[in-house]
């Protein structure tokens, strides 16, 4: 279990935990952007205005197991973590790369089986951008041997190419999801799929019916990544595109940074340097502001 737990609660509920709190032993003050912080030996806690609740120290354990979840959650994810997880098999899909100026855009699909609960909570399966690289690797190494799922991976070639035919992000992001999902649902024989939000209205719906897949049963949310399937899609989807970027600083003899920060502007300006402005589509999005920022 980490070092710091992390939930979201009612800030209604902040006056009886202070009180309990306060019976308990805990010194309680008032720091910037907190309802309260309490505090007592082996233990502290802070309710922030947001409604974050953070928990840590080395009594934290019997704090969550035998107040906070009883007394406070009504819940009890943490010390029963497969009680939090639906039992219902089903297709997770999410996507990395989006922002970033180089490298692919990669789209991965996942499907969850309750069998494997207890093997994917052992790997310590989450949303990937709670977990650095090198452990999103070994996690996604073992799902891809133990797991099935489906990876769409779209370097920045053929992503220019896309994008140039639709002339719009979410037309080819969800192009690419409608591909990975479906290719899983068919081998897996799934139609329940639960994607990552990133359009409004019947955008993804529309799209699956112009490709013919009127059998998926589609749910679309924010924070997906919170449901095991849309997680174990989450690290799939960020190694592919680790591996990408790796392939590309491999094949040009340079480092390609991630993200869309200074960094990448001074890589992007030595790429010009070496290869030329005919070979960036070779290794970046061309419709970023990055891109024009280069030639102002």
């Amino acid at each position: 279990m980490s070092n710091c737990y992390v939930t979201k609660l009612d800030t209604s509920l902040a006056e009886k935990m202070e009180r309990d709190l306060i019976e308990k032993g805990f010194n309680i003050t008032t720091p910037p952007y907190t309802i309260f912080c309490a505090k007592k030996p082996g233990i502290s806690c802070c309710l922030y205005l947001s409604g974050k609740f953070t928990v840590q120290g080395k009594e934290k354990d019997d704090f969550i197991l035998f107040y906070l979840e009883p007394e406070i959650l009504k819940e009890f994810s943490y010390s029963n973590p497969k009680s939090a997880i639906a039992q219902t098999k089903r297709i997770g899909c999410d996507e990395a790369g989006k922002g970033d100026f180089f490298g692919p855009l990669c789209c991965a699909s996942f499907y969850y089986d309750p069998a494997q609960t207890d093997f994917l909570l052992s790997l310590g399966a989450c949303d990937s951008k709670t977990l650095n690289d090198s452990k999103i690797a070994i996690i996604a190494d073992k799902l891809k041997k133990n797991c099935e799922y489906e990876i769409v991976t779209i370097f920045p070639l053929k992503y220019n190419e896309l994008y140039e035919k639709f002339k719009n992000l979410n037309i080819l992001l969800g192009w690419a999801h409608v591909k990975a999902m479906t290719l899983l649902a068919e081998k897996v024989n799934c139609t329940d799929v639960l994607l990552d939000q990133f359009s409004k209205g019947s955008f993804m719906t529309n799209l699956l019916k112009k490709s013919g897949h009127t059998n998926i049963k589609l749910t679309e949310r924010t924070k997906a990544e919170e449901d095991i399937a849309v997680a174990c899609a989450s690290i799939l989807a960020r190694d592919a595109f680790v591996k990408g970027m790796d392939k590309l600083s491999k094949d040009f003899e340079m480092e390609i940074p991630k993200g869309a920060s200074k960094k990448v502007i001074l890589a992007a300006k030595k790429f010009l340097s070496i290869y030329g402005r005919g070979r960036l589509s070779e290794v970046s999005k061309l419709h970023f502001k990055t891109y024009r920022d280069l030639f102002v």
